[in-house]
């Protein structure tokens, strides 16, 4: 009786905006930013400074990706060695014409997710694409009705019971504005999403239903310490659809972005930070844990993810709460790993608790990891004002209203697409 309470607890947690958890103690004003010094990227474990590319390459980097590995998002299933799925249909006359709809199921260690996937109809050859992760079933991104309802997770109203149950009819298209696919399309590129829940749902008590388990040492029944929470699953999962680009004669697997919103946004720097074959990784909002500076201490903390949220990152995550000048990581560590490929930090001037200085200054102290490997970072540490995009290599904006993603983001999104991809 008591782990069901708990199991449904922690699911009502997992559904209520992060915007809304915030605590009476949570910080908010500038002025009480303690002060504090971030790790530099650029000087090794041993003391010696980072002067060359090959030095950042072959010793740092790794070393950075070691800490992440081990301390935050924790080590992940080793990949495949060939990727299974199955192409189960395709639509040459999808959104009135205007896509190629292909509906895929991959494999992930016998467990089934599907992907979705729109590709320009009037494309003559291969299509870049954004991947990201969706919080609902694929049919929600849909404009059209061929996309299979998903079976998701829920809270039942009046039983107050989780269920897992085929979503409603009436969700086709809900999630359009945050993804919008004909703005895509008119671009010339694809637009691929899976449901996060396909892979693991989103609630503490969900890892005997995701893929973690799947890969546990005979005997095993919970990850190790620093073994990987549902980020990490849902990032490997995301390595998967990759696989799988590289195999459609029709996707420009080359030019691929991932892109994620809030906690999908912290999936997305984890995906791309592991994995270098995505050539752009946006951060749509990704606060702490992903693009902001945790030493900052503003808004959400590293306690309040690790106490909401035990399920997104390894245990030893947790040895940081409010403990972050302990941390021999920050935020710019995570990002630099993106160098040199193309990386989008956007924030929201309504979204404080995500902390949008933060996030911003995240991008300002990975970019001298970018200027060494010859790209150009964010050239200036002076925030912007509302919709006046820094557009380098290493990119930023901060729009007007709230947690969201809006179509001025993906105007920004496109525009950086289209310099990083020369079209």
């Amino acid at each position: 009786m008591r782990n069901n309470l708990y199991l449904l607890l922690a699911a009502l947690a997992a559904c209520i905006p992060a915007t809304a958890q915030s605590h009476p103690d949570a910080l908010y004003d500038e002025a009480k930013v303690p002060k504090y010094t971030l790790p530099d990227p650029l000087t090794l474990q041993n003391g010696d400074k980072v002067k060359d590319a090959r030095t950042w390459i072959n010793k740092r980097r790794p070393e950075i990706l070691a800490i992440y590995q081990e301390e935050v998002f924790g080590r992940s299933a080793a990949p495949p060695a060939k990727v299974d799925y199955e192409v189960v249909s395709v639509e040459k006359q999808a959104l009135g014409g205007k896509a190629v709809r292909k509906l895929i199921t991959l494999s992930l260690a016998g467990k089934k997710v599907n992907l979705l996937l729109y590709l320009p109809a009037e494309a003559k050859k291969p299509a870049p694409v954004f991947l990201g992760l969706g919080f609902s079933g694929n049919q929600t991104v849909a404009l059209d009705p061929g996309v299979p309802l998903a079976e998701e997770w829920s809270i039942d109203r009046v039983t107050r019971k989780l269920v897992h149950k085929t979503a409603a009819e009436d969700s086709r298209g809900k999630s359009t504005q945050q993804w919008q696919v004909e703005k895509i399309l008119s671009h010339g590129y694809g637009l691929a999403t899976i449901y996060c829940g396909d892979i693991e749902p989103d609630f503490p008590g969900a890892l005997a239903y995701g893929i973690r388990p799947l890969f546990f040492q005979p005997g095993q029944t919970m990850p190790l310490a620093n073994e990987w929470g549902a980020l990490g699953a849902w990032s490997w999962g995301l390595s998967r659809a990759m696989d799988y680009f590289e195999k459609d004669r029709d996707v420009d697997a080359k030019h691929v972005a991932v892109f994620g919103h809030s906690r999908m946004g912290k999936t997305a720097l984890w995906t791309g930070a592991q994995d270098t074959r995505f050539s752009i990784v946006i951060s749509n909002e990704s606060g702490e844990g992903g693009a902001a500076i945790s030493r900052r201490d503003f808004g959400e903390r590293t306690k309040d993810l690790n106490t909401h949220f035990p399920h997104w990152f390894c245990a030893n995550f947790s040895q940081y709460n409010d403990r972050e000048d302990a941390m021999p990581f920050d935020s710019h560590m995570l990002l630099a790993l993106i160098a040199p490929r193309g990386l989008y930090v956007a924030s929201a001037e309504g979204d404080q608790w995500s902390d949008p200085r933060g996030e911003f200054l995240g991008a300002v102290n990975a970019s001298p990891v970018f200027e060494l490997l010859g790209k150009k970072g964010l050239g200036t540490d002076k925030m912007p004002v509302l919709q006046q995009p820094i557009m380098h290599d290493v990119a930023y904006h901060i729009r007007p209203g709230k947690h969201d993603v809006t179509a001025y983001d993906w105007d920004q999104y496109l525009k950086f697409a289209d310099a990083q991809w020369l079209r």
